[in-house]
């Protein structure tokens, strides 16, 4: 039976971010690499540049150059383009949209000199792009990539074959001169709860999921703070999360999850998210109830029983202690005369 194959362009951005193409949480600044070959900026006269750090006003026109290296011992062909970044669903990190999505901003806005190339192996090939900023483009952060895109598609292994297309690209941070502003909130704060039916027979886990959203013009670096406080004002979690997008773009949303594991079993927790950057501070609040579900039946049942015993002991007492009504007299009943017996005769 042949081996059916399915194209997974939507795999993409995901490779990006694993290969550390375009990076994911936490992962530090590093020429893009998956190991055949590499995208990054040619190096100025001062330093390497592990990214392209841009700067315009709208309507003006820069010239840069990339390079793309050939670590493998054959020739091979790219698709070269300029593509728009965004925070990927899975876990927030930077990826690039395809080449088939459409572009709004450094996707739109930067034209390499040459769609295709051919690099022989073991070599490097330097390609200059234009990036042209509208004049009417928004004031902050617009960030990209150039992306080297082989279209050969490789076979996967299995009963289930997936051809997969690899793709390699360097980080444009483009900021476009104006008014920024910086804006970030927290958003549908939703929490799950699940226990053991009875205190002490297993762990008790709360899930927290929410969403931050970068509500500005300008790329942040979001700290959010979890705690969580019981009756009484009782201390029972406070915690600095660390799956957190290091990069949160802007106008881009990342729905987030986080795991309590220890959670109350029987108290009520009131949890609160705040979230944090330079000059911003937000904060988002829900409570649950932890209440084993049959320890709860159990004592609602022994407590319906008892009021039942209750109202029945206490109508019984009713009844025995109530003064007993008084019997009507009785009626006399008329006598009749008796005939004497002459009458009879």
């Amino acid at each position: 039976m042949r081996k059916p194959h399915v194209l997974l362009l939507s795999l993409l951005p995901l490779l990006l971010g694993a290969l550390g193409v375009l990076g994911v949480l936490g992962t530090p600044a590093r020429a893009a690499d998956n190991g055949s070959w590499s995208v990054y900026p040619v190096a100025s006269k001062v330093a390497a540049r592990p990214y392209f750090y841009l700067s315009a006003d709208p309507g003006q026109t820069l010239t840069d150059k990339v390079a793309v290296q050939n670590k493998t011992g054959r020739p091979l062909t790219f698709r070269l383009y300029a593509a728009d970044a965004y925070n990927t669903a899975r876990d927030g990190g930077f990826a690039a949209r395809t080449v088939k999505e459409r572009m709004r901003g450094v996707g739109a806005w930067a034209k390499p000199a040459r769609s295709r190339i051919t690099v022989p192996g073991h070599r490097t090939v330097t390609v200059p792009f234009t990036l042209r900023v509208p004049a009417g483009a928004e004031p902050g952060d617009h960030p990209g990539a150039i992306v080297a895109l082989d279209e050969r598609v490789d076979p996967g292994s299995g009963r289930l074959a997936l051809g997969v297309q690899r793709a390699v690209g360097a980080r444009v941070y483009l900021r476009v001169g104006g008014p920024t502003l910086g804006a970030l909130s927290v958003e549908h704060l939703r929490i799950g709860h699940h226990q053991p039916p009875l205190p002490g027979l297993g762990d008790s886990t709360a899930t927290i999921s929410y969403t931050l959203r970068n509500t500005g013009n300008v790329t942040l670096d979001p700290r959010v703070r979890l705690t969580a406080r019981g009756l009484f004002g009782r201390t029972l979690l406070d915690r600095e999360l660390t799956r957190v997008p290091s990069e949160l773009l802007p106008g881009q949303r990342v729905r987030l999850t986080e795991t309590w594991r220890g959670a109350p079993q029987l108290d009520r927790a009131h949890v609160t998210l705040t979230v944090s950057a330079p000059g911003i501070r937000e904060s988002a609040s829900a409570s649950f109830l932890a209440l084993p579900w049959l320890l709860a039946a159990l004592v609602f049942t022994a407590g319906a029983v008892t009021g039942a015993l209750l109202v029945r002991a206490r109508r019984g007492r009713a009844r025995r202690s109530a003064p007993a009504r008084p019997s009507p007299p009785e009626r006399p009943t008329p006598s009749r005369p008796r005939s004497s017996p002459s009458a009879r005769r």
